[in-house]
C-alpha cells in the first residue's frame, strides 16, 4: 500500500472528503472527524484526508476547557490503544484506525502516534509516518527511539535535510551511542547525494531526464531514487569528492567528507590518510568532533582485529579479552587527552565522567558530572550519573537530589524516565524506605510491566500486605 493523491481515490470518497472540509470550515468538528475517518478506513493512503483529520483533531482539542479536554482525552483511549498495538503485528491498516480513535481524544498522544507511525512504515506510507512522528518528537524532543524513527521516516519520505538535522541533534545528545552516530552519518551521506549535482529538477521544456547533461547522470539519479546500499552511496560520493579535491587539494570540507566516507566504508587506512591531510590544513586546534573521529579510528581498528579472530581457536577468549582491554585503555587515554585539550567542552567532560564511573572511580566522575550538567543537551544524563555515583559511594541523601531533579525535568515517561525512577527506587530501598521505593516501581509498572524486575517487586509488595 502507498499514499495516494486526491485524484487517485474513488470519486465517492473525494465527495465525502469535500463534505468533511466543509464541516471543518463551519466548525462542525465532530461531523468532520467522522467523515474523514470514514474515508480513511476505506482508503488509508489518502494523505490529504489524514492531514485534514489531524488538523480537525487539534482544533477540536483546543476548543473546550482544559478539564473537559482531559476527561475526553483519557476516556476510552487505553482500550483503543491496546487494540492498535495488537493490530500492528498483522493488520497495520486497522492499527491506523484504532490509533486515530485515540488521537480523536488526545491528538498529542505520543503512544498513539508511535503506533500509527509504525503501522504507516509497514504500509510504506512514509509521509503519514512523518506526520505522526513529527508531533511525537515535538512532545519528546530528547526521546532517542522516537528521534531515530523520525529520521528513518524522513529519509524514506526523501526529506533528507531534515533527517540529517534531527539525527545530528540526537547524536550530540547521546555522544556515546554508535548506532545513532552511524544513522546520522548515513543520513548525511544520503542528503549530500540528494542535494548534489545528481539531483536535477524537472524543467518547463521537458521531463527531468531531458534536463540531465548525459546518460551517466541519468543512471546516477535513478540509483538515488532506488533503495541503494550504504556502501554504494558512499562510493558514489567518494568519487564526486575526489574530483572536487583535484581542483582544490586543501579544501577542508572535502577532506573531512572523504575521511568520514572512508570511515563509513570501514576503509580505515584511507580514512586515516585524509584525516591526516585535514589536520595539516587546519590552523590552530581542530574542532573537537574531528579530533574524536581521528581517535575513534584506533578503536575501530581494534574492533576489526576482534572480528578477524577465529572463535574455534583455543586462545580466542584470551585474545578477545586482551584486545577489548586495549581498546578500553586507549579510549580512556584519548578521552582524557581531549578533555585537557578542550577544557570548555562539557560533552567531553561527560564522556570522561562515564568512563571514570565504569572504572568505579566515583570521586573523579562526580567532579565531571557536576560540571557537565551545565550543558542542557546532556544535563539529565549528567544528573542521573551524578546520583548513581553518590549511590555507589553510599551517600544516599545526596544521591536522591540529582535524580529527583532529572525526573522533574523530564516531560515524557520514556526509557530514560523509567531508568531514573528505577534508580531512585533502589536508593529508597537502601535507605529502608519501602513506601517511597514502591511508589517509583508502581509508576514504571503502570506503563511497562516488563521493565527489569518491576513486576516482581510490585507483586511481592502486595503479597506481603
Amino acid at each position: 500500500m502507498s499514499e495516494k493523491k486526491g485524484t487517485e481515490v474513488d470519486k465517492s470518497l473525494r465527495e465525502l472528503y469535500a463534505k468533511g472540509k466543509l464541516a471543518y470550515q463551519r466548525n462542525n468538528l465532530d461531523y468532520a472527524v467522522t467523515l474523514f475517518q470514514s474515508v480513511l478506513r476505506k482508503e488509508p493512503g489518502f494523505y490529504d484526508c489524514r492531514e485534514a483529520l489531524r488538523a480537525t483533531q487539534f482544533k477540536k482539542h483546543t476548543g473546550g476547557t482544559s478539564f473537559f479536554r482531559k476527561v475526553l482525552g483519557s476516556a476510552g483511549s487505553s482500550p483503543q490503544l491496546a487494540k492498535a498495538q495488537i493490530a500492528l503485528r498483522s493488520q497495520p491498516a486497522e492499527a491506523l484506525d484504532f490509533a486515530e480513535s485515540v488521537l480523536n481524544g488526545d491528538p498529542n498522544s505520543v503512544a498513539a502516534h508511535k503506533v500509527l507511525a509504525s503501522a504507516a512504515m509497514k504500509l510504506e506510507m512514509f509521509r503519514t509516518a512523518v506526520l505522526s512522528l513529527e508531533i511525537a518528537y515535538k512532545n519528546a524532543t530528547k526521546d532517542k527511539e522516537i528521534g531515530m524513527k523520525f529520521g528513518e521516516a524522513l529519509i524514506e519520505a526523501e526529506q533528507t535535510a531534515k533527517a540529517e538535522k534531527i539525527l545530528k541533534d540526537l547524536a550530540a545528545e547521546y555522544p556515546q551511542d554508535q548506532d545513532l552516530y552511524q544513522a546520522y552519518k548515513n543520513a548525511s551521506a544520503k542528503h549530500t547525494m540528494r542535494e548534489g549535482r545528481y539531483d536535477t529538477a524537472e524543467s518547463a521544456e521537458g521531463s527531468y531526464r531531458d534536463s540531465l547533461r548525459n546518460k551517466d547522470e541519468a543512471v546516477r539519479l535513478e540509483q538515488e531514487q532506488r533503495q541503494v546500499k550504504t556502501d554504494d552511496v558512499a562510493e558514489m560520493l567518494i568519487q564526486d569528492q575526489l574530483s572536487q579535491l583535484e581542483a582544490n587539494p586543501d579544501h577542508i570540507k572535502v577532506l573531512q567528507k572523504l575521511a568520514e566516507l572512508y570511515t563509513q566504508k570501514n576503509d580505515l587506512e584511507k580514512a586515516g590518510v585524509f584525516y591526516k591531510r585535514l589536520l595539516s590544513c587546519i590552523e590552530g586546534t581542530p574542532d573537537a568532533t574531528i579530533q574524536k573521529a581521528v581517535d575513534d579510528l584506533k578503536l575501530r581498528a581494534i574492533d576489526q582485529q576482534i572480528h578477524t579472530l577465529d572463535p574455534d581457536d583455543a586462545d580466542y577468549e584470551s585474545c578477545r579479552e586482551s584486545l577489548n582491554s586495549q581498546k578500553h585503555f586507549i579510549a580512556f587515554e584519548n578521552c582524557l587527552t581531549r578533555c585537557e585539550r578542550y577544557p570548555n567542552d562539557l560533552v567531553i567532560k561527560f564522556e570522561l565522567g562515564v568512563m571514570h564511573y565504569e572504572r568505579a572511580e566515583y570521586k573523579e566522575a562526580i567532579k565531571l558530572f557536576q560540571k557537565s550538567q551545565a550543558n542542557p543537551h546532556i544535563r539529565i544524563r549528567a544528573l542521573h550519573y551524578l546520583g548513581r555515583c553518590f549511590l555507589q559511594r553510599g551517600i544516599f541523601d545526596l544521591a536522591i537530589r540529582p535524580i529527583q531533579n532529572a525526573i522533574n525535568e523530564k516531560e515524557v515517561f520514556d526509557e530514560q524516565r523509567k531508568d531514573l525512577a528505577y534508580d531512585l527506587a533502589l536508593i529508597y530501598e537502601k535507605m529502608n524506605k519501602p513506601e517511597e521505593a514502591i511508589e517509583q516501581f508502581k509508576q514504571i509498572y503502570e506503563v511497562d510491566i516488563d521493565y527489569k524486575d518491576v513486576s516482581e517487586k510490585v507483586d511481592d509488595y502486595y503479597a506481603n500486605l
